[in-house]
């Protein structure tokens, strides 16, 4: 049982540091989730694209999933026009698609496709890495060695949808080091495409992850060792695109 709430805290502040770190700013409402307190000089479209592309990149639209402008302004509490602005953004950027209806969905991606996220992320991801590593410090090592640990508590407790979001939290927070914001946004599209893909790969091989990768990681981070550092960014990312998919 106390595990269970530990594991249940440990995604809620994973989920807020991420939700903060993609400018969205919330406060919690008891147990059923969170409301968006939209600051002043934010649009409500921007807050609700936002909200609705964190969600897909973070796995929790499943390849398939339909839903109307309708069902998302009642959700949203809101009009449909800063629905149909911020949905129009995220077709724009791949992440939905719409029908003739004006139907929206989260795509279906075939391997030929998913070949294709994979050998950008591997093209992308190692080069960020290795521009972090001047601006590498131990307060940041500290700070990814607890996001390490809390994947590791998601791999024992088979959670693939806390798996993505900790595994996506490591990522990013040392991508910013990198400072290279053109970089890290082609990357954000790219994981923001993969997210629905992505949650059902990790259902199905969730028994399979470690941690070894981001403890050698962290490993190269401390030595400075831009080659074992790049290897071991692309061995990650290539366990987590194991799939069988047609």
């Amino acid at each position: 049982m106390v595990k269970k709430i530990w594991s249940k805290i440990t995604q809620v502040c994973i989920l807020k540091r991420l939700l903060v770190s993609f400018g969205i700013v919330f406060s919690f409402k008891n147990k059923v989730g969170f409301i968006m307190i939209v600051e002043p000089s934010i649009p409500i479209h921007e807050v609700i694209y936002r909200s609705i592309r964190l969600r897909i990149m973070l796995g929790q639209i499943e390849p398939g999933t339909t839903f109307s402008i309708r069902s998302l302004a009642k959700e949203f509490s809101v009009s449909m026009t800063p629905i149909r602005d911020a949905t129009r953004r995220l077709v724009a950027e791949g992440a939905l698609i719409m029908s003739s209806t004006g139907r929206i969905s989260a795509p279906r991606i075939n391997s030929i496709r998913i070949q294709e996220l994979l050998s950008l992320r591997l093209l992308l991801e190692p080069e960020l890495a290795i521009r972090a590593i001047p601006r590498v410090h131990s307060a940041l090592i500290e700070r990814l060695s607890n996001i390490q640990m809390s994947i590791d508590e998601m791999i024992k407790s088979q959670n693939p949808l806390g798996y993505l979001k900790t595994n996506l939290e490591f990522h990013k927070t040392l991508y910013l080091r990198a400072q290279a914001p053109a970089m890290l946004a082609i990357l954000e599209t790219v994981w923001l495409q993969s997210g629905p893909t992505m949650i059902l790969i990790f259902k199905r091989n969730c028994d399979s992850f470690s941690t070894f990768c981001h403890r050698n990681i962290l490993l190269a981070l401390k030595s400075g060792n831009k080659v074992d550092l790049a290897e071991n960014i692309k061995v990650n990312i290539k366990n987590n695109f194991k799939t069988d998919f047609d």
